[in-house]
């Protein structure tokens, strides 16, 4: 038991290792970078901001935080020729993907739970969890297709450029949809006037459940395009 408790948490450090590695260290600091930014534009602005603000100032900063170790996974493997290694052993890869997935996961969490707690202190008592918990809807479903096109395209660079195209799509989107359950950016906190608040609820829980199930989708047809081996190798 003990010696399976070291080896699990072996495996995981060394996951931790590859995921910190090359170029996210720049993403990480451009998110922080940029949070800081409009939290001080937030905080010596007139108007005074609302939930609402604090959620869409969040957004960006989490997809940068997800952008390179969910889409440059694979890339790194094959750059290292690792992948030729995780492929010949049975069942592995999956194993090793879905660990690193998860645990980019958790790191973006954790972030978002530190930028709202600095939120908290520089700006406007916000429930940390409540914001965290709302935004993970979106961030989730993001990562999972990130993750997809990078399992659909060989080149994480390609995949990148597909996925910075279709984010764009959405943003421009957004405001023609900005109360629909379609919006994959839908601003929970950010309440239509024209609108009951039983619809809009409604509206709300259509439209998480519609990322959680794209979220599920995505994960598993990355796994099943990961049974090609002739596709990574």
């Amino acid at each position: 038991m003990k010696q399976k408790l070291i080896l699990t948490a072996d495996f995981i450090r060394y996951n931790i290792k590859i995921i910190f590695a090359n170029k996210f260290i720049y993403f990480l600091i451009a998110a922080f970078a940029f949070f800081l930014m409009v939290t001080g534009i937030m905080l010596f602005s007139d108007s005074s901001p609302d939930e609402a603000d604090i959620y869409r100032s969040l957004i960006f900063p989490g997809v940068l935080i997800l952008f390179y170790p969910v889409i440059y996974n694979i890339q790194s493997d094959k750059d290292t020729r690792m992948l030729e290694i995780l492929f010949g052993i049975p069942n592995y890869r999956y194993k090793v993907y879905l660990v690193r997935f998860a645990l980019s996961l958790l790191l973006l969490l954790l972030t978002m739970c530190l930028m709202s707690w600095i939120t908290v202190f520089a700006i406007i008592r916000i429930s940390v969890f409540h914001m965290v918990y709302q935004l993970m809807y979106c961030l989730l479903f993001l990562a999972s297709l990130a993750f997809l096109l990078a399992t659909l395209i060989k080149n994480a660079s390609g995949a990148a450029v597909v996925m910075v195209i279709i984010g764009l799509a959405f943003l421009i989107l957004a405001e023609p949809l900005a109360s629909s359950k379609w919006n994959i950016f839908l601003n929970p906190f950010n309440v239509p006037g024209d609108m009951s608040y039983s619809i809009w609820q409604n509206v709300l829980s259509q439209n998480r459940m519609m990322l959680v199930v794209g979220a599920v989708i995505s994960i598993l047809w990355s796994l099943i395009n990961m049974q090609k081996r002739e596709r990574f190798v």
